[in-house]
């Protein structure tokens, strides 16, 4: 089966998908959108009302939606496990069909939809909205339906009278005995053994549409059922995808839709012991926070329950004086500044040889002029918009006046930021004195670039500074064209980042071509993207049949 990456339209001025998304911006301009949580084919409210503000529009309610308490959780989570057996039974292939057909609708007739929901829900421009929540995203669901089916190919050696067979199963908790009264008029009690199937609980985030559908959609594409709690902040976005989903034939219970609270929401699922797994995106505090609950709850589950995270990056571009100026300042722009720096990938520390420090800022500063901000649906032309929610705006405020306070740190362009209609931040750019202060060590998820400038000799102790200065892992670029530069920094920098760039920025992962991931605490780089994620997601069994009986229990060098 041959799966090729979905294309990355341009949206040029009076092309078909310009119009086409131009309409769906115009039809949700101004409306806000009801979502409430779906448990089966029901559909439920709750008291705990919430909404979705658009990021730069605050006044903009994009949608109106509830939280699921912890009743309505336990009882989404019954659910899905009265729909597990049959499902993880279903032929990998039947699964698999439905993701493809997923993907066909966001290709084709969905895709305005999807964009326009994530560009007026997330602040995304038109141009990361395609690459978020349609290339990225159709690309998952194909990749891994095509890795699916190619896994149950995967199969061990057979030998002379007995044949061997993996099955890939979903994750499952085990069984208990429960005691149930048998017959209208019998009321004595019998022990059965009933099968306890297992629930994933995915948990993702507001900056990639791409995330959610992959968080969600993987697992169950393995034979798992799963509770899905989308951001607050990407919630109209999530929700078209999951109806998508079900208009694409995934069957009702497979995944529940369930908006929640996160602490009630991370209590619950890792208080029940039919938990089997979490697929989680978010901040490390969070991510460490589940962790230490599952580890509390050890006792309680029948097995140990599959835990996996991405939590983010302090990434970093390293300058060689043999790099390429205008490569570096090109890349360096687009990594730090796209999306507002709302990437896991986003480029955040840079370091600089002094002997090419006054021509890359004089080229970043000549950048930076030429960058527009504002609402990327009024303006095509924006670069990126505002950052996502009050939240992220007083932290990001926060290291802005860090860096005009600090005697290490001077603005060299950009600090300021303005709420009054939406949450915008200028794309701001500081020199740092300090390679270990912490707005070079702890991570922003803002556009915010800080750069150290070192002496161009000192390049090989500016490598291990760079391995040992974050505790993150996630991406890093290097730019030379000393090929021995290149080779050393590969050796010392071989555990700093899970994804690792050559002369290019340090964002743009790509679905098949660069699977995404890091360790240390950017997680446990499980690779999504890449053909070994989906065996995450399955408990195997091998099968051992022999046609060729045994008729002596002794060994033949017993005589």
């Amino acid at each position: 089966m041959e799966v090729r990456n979905e294309p990355v339209l341009e949206f040029q001025e009076r092309s078909k998908e310009r119009a086409e998304l131009e309409k769906a911006l115009q039809d949700l301009k101004g409306k806000t959108e009801e979502i409430p949580c779906v448990i089966g084919d029901e559909y439920v409210w709750t008291k705990d009302i919430q909404y979705q503000m658009s990021p730069f529009n605050h006044s903009h309610k994009v949608a109106k939606f509830c939280y699921a308490d912890k009743d309505l959780l336990n009882k989404a989570i019954l659910a899905s496990l009265a729909a597990r057996r049959e499902w993880d039974l279903k032929p990998v292939t039947d699964r698999a069909q439905i993701f493809f057909k997923a993907a066909e609708m966001i290709s084709g007739p969905k895709r305005a939809e999807v964009l326009a929901k994530t560009m007026i829900g997330q602040g995304k421009t038109v141009i990361q909205a395609e690459i978020d929540a349609a290339a990225e995203l159709i690309d998952f669901f194909r990749f891994n339906a095509k890795h699916a089916i190619d896994l149950q190919q995967q199969q061990p050696l057979d030998s002379d009278g007995s044949t061997n067979t993996m099955l890939y199963r979903g994750l499952e908790v085990g069984s208990l005995f429960s005691r149930v009264l048998q017959g209208p008029f019998c009321f004595d009690l019998h022990f059965y053994l009933i099968p306890l199937q297992g629930f994933v609980a995915a948990i993702s985030p507001f900056n990639f549409t791409a995330i959610g559908g992959n968080l969600a959609g993987t697992p169950a594409m393995m034979g798992n059922v799963v509770l899905w709690k989308p951001s607050d902040t990407a919630m109209s976005a999530s929700y078209a995808v999951y109806k998508i989903l079900r208009e694409s034939g995934l069957p009702s219970n497979i995944i529940q839709f369930v908006p929640a609270n996160g602490p009630v929401f991370g209590d619950t699922i890792t208080a029940s012991e039919h938990l089997a797994g979490i697929n989680f995106t978010g901040s490390v505090p969070t991510f460490k926070h589940l962790w230490k609950q599952v580890a509390q709850n050890l006792d309680n589950y029948k097995n140990f329950p599959r835990v996996a995270g991405e939590c983010g990056g302090k990434n970093f571009h390293f300058v060689h004086r043999s790099a390429d100026v205008h490569s570096v300042v090109m890349g360096t722009i687009r990594s730090a500044f796209e999306y507002g720096g709302q990437k896991c990938s986003a480029c955040s520390r840079m370091y600089v040889p002094d002997s090419l420090w006054p021509c890359i800022k004089q080229e970043l500063l000549a950048v930076h002029k030429q960058i527009i901000v504002g609402d990327p649906v009024e303006n095509f032309g924006i670069f990126f918009s505002a950052v996502i929610d009050d939240k992220s705006f007083s932290r990001i405020k926060g290291w802005l006046d860090h860096a005009q306070t600090s005697p290490n740190l001077t603005v060299i362009a950009g600090g300021n930021c303005d709420d009054k209609k939406g949450y915008y931040v200028e794309p701001t750019i500081i020199e740092t004195k300090d390679p270990q202060d912490k707005i070079m060590t702890e991570e922003i998820f803002g556009p915010v670039l800080t750069i150290y400038v070192y002496p161009e000799n000192d390049y090989k102790k500016v490598l291990d500074l760079i391995d040992n200065t974050s505790p993150y892992a996630l991406t890093g670029a290097v730019f030379a064209q000393d090929k021995a530069v290149l080779d050393e920094a590969a050796k010392t920098l071989r555990n700093a980042a899970g994804n690792y760039y050559v002369n290019d920025k340090s964002t743009g992962s790509i679905v098949a071509q660069q699977p995404f991931g890091g360790s240390r605490a950017s997680g446990t780089n499980d690779k999504p993207g890449g053909p070994h994620y989906v065996l995450r997601w399955t408990s195997p069994q091998v099968v051992k049949e022999t046609h060729v009986p045994l008729r002596d229990w002794k060994y033949n060098y017993m005589g």
